[in-house]
């Protein structure tokens, strides 16, 4: 119920700020493509955010014949979870990482990389799989996909009111209307740190959520414990890079593009912490 609320609270907050960006670059004219834009957006952030972001990543539909090893670990914990089997992806990259996706339990994905399979042993992707089962049961995958969605819209947004300032803005509204080019570049820098903020008020939380109720599925926390350490070494020595937008939805924050102001804060638990808090059973 709470993250439904949030998501809701979410997709308000994104009809408002496209409409106020409507009318100050475009006037009525641009508050009412605002609206076209912002209902769309809201559509298909409830219906499709998951599917972007599984395309986003380059997630592809594994099956059964291909992953036995991976079906048998997900159908398991998806049993001791007592929620529907999700579907399975795989993300053809050699650095270690996962996440989950989808509007509710019965709309679940996950996806896991090439390179967290070759380093980790079953009881290790076990401990990662569960995490990301977490998720799915704590019911947060929805307003995490919702997040990345919103996200990359308000980067989009920042970048589409630079370009149009410096070719002479919308249209719609008078030329004193318009805030020029140093609010359009006031606006770059301001968008991607709302994203960021937006992205780190909902994810260091759920992160330590779905660590302790992986490590309950499991009864096991040192698989997760152990899993952790080796993601983060390696990924230093093979980073992901993916959108800033993404960052936050998988077990441990990937390096991103041109994320400079993304950067500024972290949107996971430091991986010590979360180690620590796994291994004194204080989960």
């Amino acid at each position: 119920m709470w993250n439904n609320l949030k998501t809701t609270v979410l997709l308000a907050g994104l009809t408002g700020v496209l409409l106020a960006i409507g009318q100050l670059w475009g006037g009525r004219q641009g508050m009412t493509l605002a609206l076209i834009f912002a209902a769309a957006m809201n559509l298909g952030s409830y219906f499709f955010s998951d599917k972007i972001a599984l395309a986003s990543s380059n997630a592809q539909p594994i099956s059964r014949d291909e992953a036995p090893r991976l079906y048998a670990i997900v159908e398991r914990l998806a049993a001791k979870a007592k929620i529907p089997v999700p579907k399975i992806y795989l993300i053809p990259t050699d650095s270690p990482n996962a996440f989950a996706t989808g509007r509710n339990p019965n709309h679940a994905s996950v996806a896991v990389t090439r390179g967290i399979l070759d380093l980790c042993n079953d009881e290790e992707i076990e401990g990662v799989l569960a995490h990301e089962l977490g998720h799915v049961h704590n019911r947060d995958i929805l307003i995490s996909a919702v997040v990345a969605t919103i996200a990359g819209a308000i980067t989009f947004i920042a970048q589409m009111v630079m370009w149009a300032e410096m070719f002479g803005g919308f249209g719609g509204g008078r030329e004193d209307d318009r805030g020029g080019v140093f609010s359009a570049l006031a606006m770059m820098i301001v968008a991607p740190l709302a994203a960021t903020l937006i992205q780190l008020a909902i994810s260091r939380s759920r992160e330590y959520e779905a660590d302790s109720t992986g490590a309950h599925i499991t009864g096991n926390p040192q698989g997760l414990a152990r899993a952790l350490e080796k993601i983060e070494q390696w990924s230093k020595r093979v980073p992901m890079q993916v959108s800033p937008s993404m960052a936050h939805m998988f077990i441990m924050k990937p390096q991103t593009r041109g994320a400079f102001f993304a950067n500024l804060f972290s949107t996971h638990p430091p991986i010590e912490k979360r180690i620590q808090r796994l291994l004194s059973g204080n989960y």
